[in-house]
């Protein structure tokens, strides 16, 4: 299940990252200390943790150059012949996809899909001033035993932010999902 601590940034270091950016944070560890209302005695209290931030560097802010990445590997001039070279394959999207979960057998459209997934599309700005994001979204749906939670164990692995969840470690606002039923098949 995933895991958070709160982290209490003021001052100067405040509106330096924005959701997802990948920091390093250095901070000092404290706890506080709240009473529980009602429970009759004042020695009833619930100590919580928090970090204290007093130093805040950003994968996104940082200068390249000076300091070695710690999220992202570093790209040398060979890694990017390879990747210039892979790019004129023709085959390159077969080849991704088989390269998805390949210990998982089958499933060619659900690899199709998480690999559009971890690539993402493009956002749009339409003619009316509307904006489409680029995001792609990915729902399985299936029985079970049929490698739904081993395709999100394989991208919460290879995806540089991703949070791994499920339906037990989501609230109602996080997941939504309908079910309707088609009139004229009467199926749902």
């Amino acid at each position: 299940m995933p895991r958070s601590l709160v982290m209490v940034v003021d001052r100067e270091l405040t509106d330096k990252v924005t959701p997802g950016n990948r920091v390093k944070v250095v901070g000092i560890l404290g706890i506080h200390s709240t009473s529980q209302a009602g429970a009759g005695s004042s020695d009833n209290r619930v100590n919580s943790s928090y970090i204290r931030v007093i130093g805040l560097q950003s994968e996104k802010n940082r200068d390249v150059s000076s300091v070695a990445g710690f999220s992202q590997p570093n790209i040398t001039a060979e890694d990017e012949e390879n990747i210039i070279k892979m790019s004129k394959d023709p085959n390159l999207y077969q080849k991704l996809t088989k390269s998805i979960a390949a210990a998982i057998y089958g499933h060619e459209d659900i690899k199709k899909a998480i690999c559009c997934l971890m690539f993402g599309g493009s956002p749009k700005r339409l003619p009316d001033g509307m904006r489409l994001r680029g995001d792609i979204n990915v729902l399985l749906l299936g029985d079970p035993s049929v490698a739904k939670s081993q395709f999100l164990k394989f991208v919460e692995r290879l995806a540089p932010i991703c949070v791994y969840t499920s339906g037990k470690g989501s609230s109602a606002a996080g997941l939504t999902a309908a079910v309707i039923k088609d009139h004229a098949s009467g199926d749902f």
